[in-house]
Formats: C-alpha cells, structure tokens, sequence
C-alpha cells in the first residue's frame, strides 16, 4: 500500500547528528548478533517464539486498534473505526496463525502443501488452491475461495519441492535488511518484517513512517518476542533517517512500502544527478531491494442482467473499494469500467452516486491527500462533489488520462466506458486496464452467475489475461491483502529502471516460489440472496453484508468480535458477533 511520503536520498552523508547515528548503528550491531541467533534456531524453536509473538499481538490487539483509529481521526462511536480492528491486529493474528501451520509442518518433515489442492490454471499454469484451509474460514467465509497461480513452466511438483523458501535451509543467514513501513495500513510494517524473517532469514530494522508514530510503543509491546533477542529493532525518523539507512554497508536489503517517487529516491537519488544516473545504468542504491508501490486499481463491471438488490449491493462494494480508510490505500479501486451498450449502465451509475455519497464522513487524514484531491478537480472541473469526496463521471469525449495515470490516494473515483456486452466487452475492459492504468498491483471484476457461465472459457481466458498481482472476482482485492495464504505484491517483470507497482511478493505464507498471481473469487450476492433458490447458481455464503463495506451498519461491531476470536477464541462472544453480522 502506498504511501506518499518520500525519503530523501543524496550522494552526501544526511545530517544526522553523532548521537543518533550511533544509535541506529548500535541497532544495526543488536540485529547482526540477532541474525547469528535466529540462524542457530530449529525449526520447533522458531515455531514457539512465533506463539510468543501471538499472545503479545493478542495482548496489545485492543490498543493497537484503539490508537489506530484516533490517530486517523475515527472516535470510539464512528461507524467505520472497525476497519482498524481488520487492517491492523486480525491481519496480523491471521499471518501469525498460518505461519505457525506452516513452520510447524516443515519442523515435522512434512511439506507445506500436503492436502492442500494443486491444479492446472489456464495458460498451463500450476494453481495453489491457497484459501480456505481452516474449518472456520470455510464457516465464516464461506463463498470466498482464493488460488495463487504461479509462473508458466512451474510444475504441481516443482511447486511442491520449492515450497517452504527460507526455512528449507534455515541455518543460512540473510543478513539484516531494512523495512521501510508504509504509512497507512498499520499492520503493514509488522507483516513485512515477518516475511524479512521467515521467507528470507533477515533480521529487520524497521523504520516507522512518521504517520505510525503514535503505534511505536505498541509495536514494540506486540513483538517485543522478536525484539528481546534482536530479530527486530524499530526506529523513527525522517526521511535524513531513511537516506542514512538505506545506504548503511552493513544493511543486506531494502524493502519499502511506499510510492514510485520514493523507490525512485532511494535508488536513483534526486534532481539532474538522479536523471544522469538512471541513463547510464548507475543506481545510488548497492543493495538489493523489493517494493510495493501501488497503482490504479481497475473495477471492471461486466454488463448482465442484475436485480435492483444486486445493483444496489454492488454499487457499495464498488464504494468500499474506494472509500475504505479514506481512499488512502494502494489497492483503492479508481477506475469503474462499464459498457456503453449495458441497458442497465444508467441504473448502474445512479445506485453508484446514491452509495458513493452516503458512505459515512470521515477525514482526509493523509499527508498529501488534500493537495491530489485538487489536482484531480483541476484536471475534471465537472465532478460530482459529494461531501468530502469526488466522482468523476468520464464522457467518451473527455481526456481520462489524468484519472489513469494519477493514484489519487484519496477519495476519488473515476467511472469509464467501453463499448460491447459479453466477451466483446470483457476483453476490451481487460485491454484498458491493461494498456491505460498506471500500475499491476490489483484488478477488481464484478460479474453475475448467469453471465460468468454463459461466458464459460472466454472468462477464465480474461482472468489470465489481465496483468496484475491479485485479481478479485466479485470481491475487492483486500480480501487477497488480508488473507496471509494469498500473495502480495506488484505482477512480475518490473525492474528498478521501471518499477511500476513493485518487485517482488509478501505475505505469501505458504512460502511459494516463482510466484505469478493470486486470484481471489467471492459470492455476487451475499446472504440470504446467495440461498441456491434465488442465485442463480452463483456461490452460496452465510455472510451477508460483509463488514468491511463502508455501508455495514454493524461494521464495527463484527470487525471487533472477529478480532477477538481469532486472538482468543470463544463461542459465546463469536455467536454474538455472527447475530451482530445479520443486522448489517
């Protein structure tokens, strides 16, 4: 997820005063002597200080959601202060969890892919079928299922022997690499310093972005098992802390959650000698690094024929795709492609402003995000304003280069055309999403049962067609982001000459080699429209309004109880929470 403040780099050391650069150096020594600690470690002994980092994350889970949520702006009342509960603790809880399965797996001498399906995906590719694993994930959220497709020329067995990265020979060191925290998604930092640790066998120094400041005691308390024997340290600091960092010799790596203006200061520096750098090849960066850099994330509405509740019910999907944490996420949802041959398109749109301009008020907390909201009504004068919020509605003779290009970060969404209905206009919307928007992280598609059958192999075609990271089918891609068996990260081919959405994967804790994809497919209708009798032959699910649409009325109250129960379990309190998702 991005973030839009950038680090500086220079060809000259930052000013930093001594005592701060022997604390950082100090720091860097801890995680050196920590990296020779982790590697001595067995398999079993790293199963049982990830349980100690679980009880200290369950622990702090009440207060890490609570600062959260004050530090954007969200009182103890707001509707929408649950999404602190899902993006920051129950994240992490849930990665905890499937690491540990993992680990735990490979500690008995069994793989990590045994009884878990594997199968072909088209084009050839091998398919994980990476979600639902558990019982309960099958119960809670039935109707979602999510595969991780790997590159062509991966075989199921080729898979299989690959599978467990790191941790197949955990006695070689990685080293120690540097976490450069996103600022807006707070279990972020914490989910790349386990992936630094495990997939790779780096001890981490993470540098807070100074948006999570008020999250650093937490931080600390929540991992202090990884950081009492130096496999974490954490540190504040601008961006003179970063530069300092990302050129310290005796930092192995670099991973930075932020934007392409950032990964672009770290590696090439700035001004006329980043410029001559870039053209002859000489990167300011010695290191290797992995980034995730965001895009604009396309919603690709495929024409059929809908109910007005299935209209209704999209339309603030699409809204949450977009309005979640104010905009303020890499994989917000900007562009909505609809058919200009779609009867319904009209019926469509108007649902889409009602849901749009309802969602609950919140603040525009993000550095930055006020100056791009400007830029976007500069660039689209006729947008609708709809309180704090914009929607632009682009006409076929309208220049939407601004709105493909420009990752607003904020709250503003842009609704496309293209011509035809069916395969025709499948492929077509594939195409745009492809050719026009900036960026591979995320894909969303919404499409109804009918239809989807109607199209047969044509739509599994599209689906491998699209180029990105995480595709999501009748659901949103931070279903993919908050699932740790699903993979993370930009579609592979990026370079640090052209970066684009990223290099490399997270999360992934399956520990998956050669990773392409991840697909992520939901219910078109949930509960009690998702019964067999009135669906149409799409999947059924027990969920109803899910709780992180910005429009659940008991949004807050589910987010918490989930929480809850995946860090201490309890049937009562998860009985409760399941009538509370009833009156969404």
């Amino acid at each position: 997820m991005t973030s839009a403040t950038t680090p500086a780099a220079s060809t000259t050391t930052p000013d930093l005063g001594e005592a701060e650069r022997d604390r950082l150096d100090t720091a860097i020594h801890d995680l050196q002597a920590g990296a020779s600690t982790w590697s001595s470690l067995t398999l079993a002994q790293r199963v049982t200080l990830l349980r100690a980092v679980r009880s200290s994350v369950a622990a702090a889970a009440e207060d890490w959601a609570d600062t959260a949520a004050a530090s954007k702006g969200l009182d103890g009342r707001h509707p929408l202060r649950g999404e602190e509960w899902l993006s920051g603790p129950y994240s992490v809880l849930g990665a905890l969890d499937a690491y540990i399965e993992t680990m735990s797996r490979l500690a008995n001498g069994t793989n990590p892919l045994d009884g878990i399906t594997i199968d072909r995906a088209p084009g050839g590719r091998t398919r994980v079928h990476a979600f639902p694993l558990t019982g309960i994930d099958r119960f809670l959220l039935s109707g979602y299922t999510g595969e991780v497709w790997l590159e062509p020329g991966v075989t199921p067995n080729g898979a299989r022997a690959a599978a467990g990265l790191a941790q197949r020979t955990p006695s070689d060191s990685g080293g120690v690499g540097l976490v450069l925290g996103a600022g807006n998604i707070t279990s972020i930092p914490v989910l790349d310093v386990f992936y630094e640790l495990i997939a790779c066998n780096r001890t981490a120094l993470l540098k807070v972005n100074p948006t999570q400041d008020a999250l650093v005691p937490i931080y600390k308390r929540a991992l202090a098992p990884l950081i009492g024997p130096g496999l974490l340290r954490i540190t504040r600091g601008g961006p003179e802390v970063g530069a300092y960092l990302t050129g310290h010799p005796d930092l192995a790596h670099v991973h930075v959650t932020g934007s392409d203006a950032t990964f672009n200061a770290i590696v090439w520096g700035t001004g006329a000698a980043a410029t001559r750098r870039r053209r002859e090849s000489r990167p300011l960066l010695k290191k290797p690094i992995t980034a995730e850099l965001g895009g604009v994330s396309p919603i690709i509405v495929v024409p059929g024929e809908w109910t007005q509740a299935d209209l209704t019910y999209q339309a603030e999907h699409v809204a949450t795709m977009r309005l979640q944490n104010s905009g303020h996420n890499c994989i917000a949802g900007q562009v909505v492609i609809v058919s200009s041959d779609w009867a319904q398109a009209d019926d469509f749109r108007a649902a889409l402003r009602r849901a749009y301009a309802n969602a609950p008020e919140r603040p525009i907390w993000y550095p930055g995000a006020p100056a791009r909201m400007h830029l976007a009504t500069d660039a689209y004068p006729d947008a609708l304003v709809l309180g704090d919020r914009l929607l632009v509605e682009v006409s076929e003779n309208d220049d939407a280069t601004a709105l493909q290009s420009t990752e607003y970060f904020a709250p503003v969404l842009g609704v496309v055309t293209v011509s035809g209905t069916a395969q025709e206009f499948l492929d077509a919307a594939v195409a745009y999403a492809n050719e026009r928007l900036q960026g591979t992280l995320g894909a969303n598609l919404l499409i109804d049962p009918s239809t989807e059958k109607a199209l047969g192999a044509g739509f599994d075609r599209s689906i491998a067609a699209l180029r990105y990271g995480s595709i999501a089918i009748n659901g949103w891609t931070a279903f993919g982001f908050i699932t740790p068996t699903m993979t993370w990260g930009a579609f592979p081919g990026s370079t640090i000459a052209d970066v684009g959405s990223g290099i490399g994967i997270v999360h992934n804790v399956l520990l998956l080699d050669r990773v392409e994809r991840s697909v992520i497919r939901g219910p078109f209708r949930p509960f009690p429209r998702s019964l067999p009798v009135v669906n149409g032959g799409g999947r059924f699910s027990i969920l109803p309004k899910p709780p992180w649409f910005v429009s659940s009325r008991t949004g807050a109250t589910v987010s918490e109880g989930l929480t809850r129960f995946r860090a201490n379990g309890g049937m009562i309190g998860l009985l409760k929470t399941l009538t509370a998702a009833l009156r969404a």
